[in-house]
């Protein structure tokens, strides 16, 4: 599924995802997109169930955090030289049945970063959880200067310019957050959004991701890059308007 002549693939970084990785690929590869797997030090049947499925597996024989999961997989995406690449999470929380409306918003917003922002069915996400996106989504969005629709989703798409960020020092969910603001305020990298649905019911397994610990982090490193860029009123400012938002009918008072 490439447009334009651009070559795009599927990247997912996993951890301990025996329950639903075989789902999760499976659905990629009906995309007809080259699929990469990056598994990171998974200690149950996961490398098992992927290296079985013809698709790219890279493997860390330790954790290293999903960071680094990501780097790898980047990396990887750049040497085959692919043009952009949309992530997603191996546990089932993202549909590959998003992907469509993700890249046609890329072609809506040539090279902008597309994330599927998690603003429908809202209310299966814990609410412990909602709050924590709702403080890094306040954070990042004004260390970025601009407003940006859930921060935290782990389903995006990346256009080549955001891969070149690959060996931004950031580690663990900072990484994300780290593409994402030096993207917007280094490379003057748009971002958009796709709403798609919040899916924490069922069989998948707890977030790697803490709200205390990983909010933190995330807060201190997004504090540091405000300082370092600068005109702290100034951006705040215009993180304040309404963020970009593709196709949303569910929502009022955003952009198309």
């Amino acid at each position: 599924m490439n447009a334009a002549g651009n070559r795009f693939c599927v990247l997912i970084p996993c951890l301990n995802e025996e329950q639903a990785i075989e789902g999760v690929v499976r659905d990629a590869l009906s995309l007809g997109m080259p699929v990469i797997v990056v598994d990171d030090g998974s200690d149950d049947r996961t490398p098992a169930i992927v290296s079985a499925m013809g698709v790219t597996l890279l493997r860390h024989e330790t954790r290293r955090g999903k960071g680094e999961a990501l780097r790898t997989g980047f990396r990887e995406v750049l040497r085959q030289g692919f043009d952009g690449v949309i992530t997603m999470d191996g546990d089932g929380q993202h549909l590959a049945s998003d992907i469509p409306a993700m890249l046609n918003a890329s072609q809506q917003h040539p090279g902008a970063i597309v994330i599927g922002a998690r603003l429908l069915e809202r209310e299966q996400q814990p609410p412990g959880r909602r709050r924590a996106n709702a403080v890094a989504d306040w954070g990042i969005s004004w260390a970025c200067g601009r407003p940006i629709a859930d921060t935290q989703s782990g389903q995006r798409f990346y256009p080549r310019a955001a891969l070149d960020l690959v060996e931004l020092p950031a580690e663990d969910f900072v990484f994300e957050a780290a593409v994402l603001i030096t993207a917007c305020r280094e490379r003057g990298i748009s971002v958009v959004s796709v709403p798609i649905a919040s899916r924490y019911q069922g069989e998948f397994r707890i977030s790697h991701f803490s709200p205390v610990r990983d909010v933190t982090r995330i807060t201190t490193y997004t504090i540091g890059r405000l300082i370092h860029y600068g005109h702290i009123v100034d951006s705040y400012r215009r993180s304040r308007a309404m963020p970009t938002i593709i196709g949303n009918e569910a929502s009022a008072g955003t952009t198309h």
